[in-house]
């Protein structure tokens, strides 16, 4: 019968009901000092009046309160977080009406504004998807006939950064570290030899040839640089005699977008930096146990996201040996065996295998001070400062669903429409992913919040701290 109600009139009936309850509260507390009075033959007894009528008038302003907040305040917060998802990360599905049944007709008008916008983007998407397809399918060709040349090929931006590279790029970097689109060049190759070159080849405007040391002088390498127009330059490696697999599979990695990254948007402050603009390092971790203090890794996974996109190719998916036994239960959670770990790195390697992964990234992570301090716990004997900025995906979640909504990864992934494989889920990779996905369908939200730079969203996120203290 409420429900049925305008929303102007529920709001109406509040008010009266606080006005009624007021004058009610008064008069019984009025009632009951006159009545002591009278046995007492004192003022006393409107002395406990007063007292009485305060604290009924207290009570009734909170429980007001609380209808106003669960049946009015909560849903509206739902309601714009619901078209937040809806406008800004993509998502498609029917509103909850059930949890704004007493907004009146405001939850069925943004549900069918939703439903326009969504049948014009759905429009747009299949002549984007049409489109996209052919790209695909010239990229695999291309991919296809990259693969068959004996060099491997690196593009670097003005600016010296990689901006795109191929499989047997990936090959020959990953002799030296961690292969990763946006790293400065240098950190593969001696800065010395190639700043020399480079200086050459922006001088003449013509192919240069050289052998290049690589950067801890453990090898040398046959390169030619070719300059391109609006700056950088192509540099291809000759591969025929590096111990290279002819069969892996090679993909092309780029972001064409580094092309127009300049030394001043690098040289910003962290704070002042664009969200979009950001490199992301998402990681999750497998263990032993829930305590951090005593229980070990036993998988790290990682992905990375540049300019508001997963990079595919640029993963991390390995098993760590923790030099002690399993324990079944934790086995039972993510699958991980005795007999899986055994032979794989230790803590140690993989850890600076992903410190150097998260080099100028912001780490992100699902609850990261839980997986941070098994990481942080080794920081001495891996010889890592783990100083990088840390973004929490349980504390952005607080900040766009507001914090009385569940931030488990599975309700995030729910009302973002992120689907996990269930073979996937609780497996490091797989969850990092996840979150991976659930970081992307956000940044554009907390954007159209007004939170645009790094620094306004970890000022926003440090109002919810204590989510963390108590999921902790």
């Amino acid at each position: 019968m409420f429900a049925k109600l305008s929303l102007r009139l529920r709001i109406f009936l509040f008010f009266c009901l606080l006005g009624l309850g007021g004058l009610a509260s008064v008069g019984a507390a009025l009632w009951f000092g006159y009545a002591r009075a009278v046995e007492t033959t004192t003022a006393n007894g409107f002395t406990l009046a007063a007292i009485l009528a305060a604290f009924l008038i207290l009570a009734l302003t909170v429980t007001i309160w609380l209808l106003f907040d669960e049946n009015v305040a909560k849903p509206i917060e739902r309601l714009a977080a619901d078209m937040r998802t809806r406008a800004h990360a993509g998502v498609d599905r029917d509103m909850d009406m059930r949890a704004a049944r007493y907004l009146g007709d405001l939850a069925p008008a943004a549900s069918a504004v939703a439903k326009q916008l969504n049948e014009t983007a759905l429009n747009t998407a299949q002549a984007v998807a049409s489109e996209t397809a052919r790209l695909t399918a010239e990229k695999a060709r291309l991919t296809a006939l990259l693969t068959e040349i004996p060099v491997a090929t690196i593009l670097v931006n003005p600016d010296g950064q990689i901006v795109l590279y191929d499989g047997q790029a990936a090959e020959v970097l990953a002799l030296i570290g961690v292969p990763r689109l946006n790293a400065p060049v240098t950190e593969y190759f001696d800065a010395s030899t190639l700043t020399a070159s480079v200086r050459t080849l922006q001088k003449t405007g013509k192919d240069v040839t050289l052998t290049a040391p690589s950067k801890d002088k453990s090898r040398t390498f046959d390169l030619k640089l070719k300059p391109m127009e609006g700056g950088g330059y192509l540099m291809v490696i000759d591969s025929q005699t590096l111990d290279i697999s002819p069969d892996a599979a090679r993909p092309l990695v780029y972001d064409f977008d580094l092309l127009d990254r300049t030394t001043r948007d690098a040289e910003r402050h962290l704070h002042d930096c664009e969200l979009l603009d950001l490199c992301f390092s998402v990681f999750d971790t497998e263990t032993t146990g829930l305590l951090p203090h005593k229980d070990d890794i036993v998988q790290l996974g990682a992905v990375r996201v540049l300019n508001g996109r997963i990079i595919e190719g640029e993963t991390i998916n390995q098993l760590v040996d923790p030099g002690r036994p399993i324990p079944p239960a934790s086995t039972k959670v993510h699958k991980v065996t005795d007999a899986m770990v055994r032979g794989q790195p230790n803590i140690h390697e993989v850890a600076r295998r992903f410190h150097s992964f998260s080099q100028d990234a912001v780490i992100v992570a699902h609850n990261a001070p839980f997986d941070m301090a098994f990481l942080r716990r080794h920081a001495k004997e891996t010889g890592v400062d783990w100083d990088h900025p840390i973004l929490d995906t349980v504390l952005l979640s607080a900040v766009l669903f507001g914090a009385s909504e569940t931030h488990t990864l599975d309700a995030l992934c729910d009302r973002l429409n992120v689907t996990i494989p269930p073979d996937l889920r609780h497996t490091a990779l797989g969850d990092a992913y996840a979150t991976a996905e659930v970081l992307v369908c956000m940044l554009p939200m907390l954007t159209a919040r007004g939170l645009t730079t790094f620094g306004q969203v970890i000022e926003e996120t440090r109002r919810h701290g204590r989510l963390l203290e108590d999921l902790n």
